[in-house]
């Protein structure tokens, strides 16, 4: 009973340094989203407008949405929306995308209305880190002016006090996720003339940090844990043989 006490013992520290001797000692898997189009918006005259987000996507599930079209009366119309957030349980790696088409956001006014016939953004977090990129067809700003189909992280048009406009918004998070707004339009209502305050973001997609799952034990941890468990099932197996043994010579001869 001692030694099979002992053996249990032993067991778990096994056990034990088989976690404890983990490489590398990393948190889950990291996680990712992707949404089409979200509103929250104070409009003056309109008062609180909020919509969205459309055709939400998650690496926790559901994995991929799609969503035929959507419309905010006064703010924007969009058609049909993909979106989707992948994990990789063996790497890590986290993929996330969001895609909107034929949209038309109207927010800023007739003639700065910003028209476009698909905008995408993309997230990849791997071991070696995280990035996006964003993607504009047939972009049309009105009278804002021009941007390239694939604007440089952090392109701004800005309208002074009244509102700006973000292209290929990229956003490191603390917790070392990132942020990709493939468009996002800020209201700022900084004079008389204001429009109203608040956010419209087009095509957002996050990811990371990536991490692998934690693996059993190698190196060091490995062995030390291989012999804790021979030291666990020797002494058990001999104390097996050794009663095995008295029995036999306890017996006594049928006459």
């Amino acid at each position: 009973m001692r030694m099979t006490r002992r053996g249990g013992l032993m067991g778990l520290i096994a056990a034990t340094c088989l976690v404890v001797g983990a490489v590398p000692a990393s948190a889950a898997p990291g996680d990712g989203s992707a949404t089409g189009v979200t509103v929250s918006l104070t409009l003056l005259g309109i008062g609180p407008i909020t919509a969205g987000p459309f055709a939400a996507a998650s690496t926790d599930g559901p994995t991929e949405d799609s969503l035929v079209s959507a419309a905010v009366p006064g703010v924007a119309s969009v058609g049909v929306i993909t979106t989707s957030a992948m994990r990789n349980e063996s790497t890590g790696q986290v993929d996330s995308r969001a895609a909107t088409a034929d949209v038309t956001v109207g927010v800023l006014g007739p003639t700065n209305t910003i028209t476009a016939e698909l905008i995408e953004a993309t997230c990849t977090a791997t071991q070696e880190g995280v990035s996006g990129t964003s993607t504009l067809v047939g972009v049309d700003l009105g009278s804002l002016g021009d941007v390239d189909a694939d604007p440089a992280p952090n392109t701004v048009i800005d309208l002074g006090s009244i509102a700006s406009v973000t292209f290929n918004e990229q956003i490191s998070n603390p917790d070392g996720s990132l942020t990709v707004n493939a468009v996002h339009i800020r209201l700022l209502g900084g004079t008389l003339s204001s429009i109203g305050t608040g956010d419209v973001v087009v095509s957002q997609a996050r990811c990371g940090p990536a991490a692998l799952p934690i693996p059993m034990a190698s190196g060091a941890g490995l062995w030390i844990s291989l012999g804790l468990i021979g030291m666990a099932v020797v002494p058990v197996a001999v104390v097996v043989t050794r009663r095995r043994q008295n029995g036999r010579q306890n017996v006594v001869p049928a006459v």
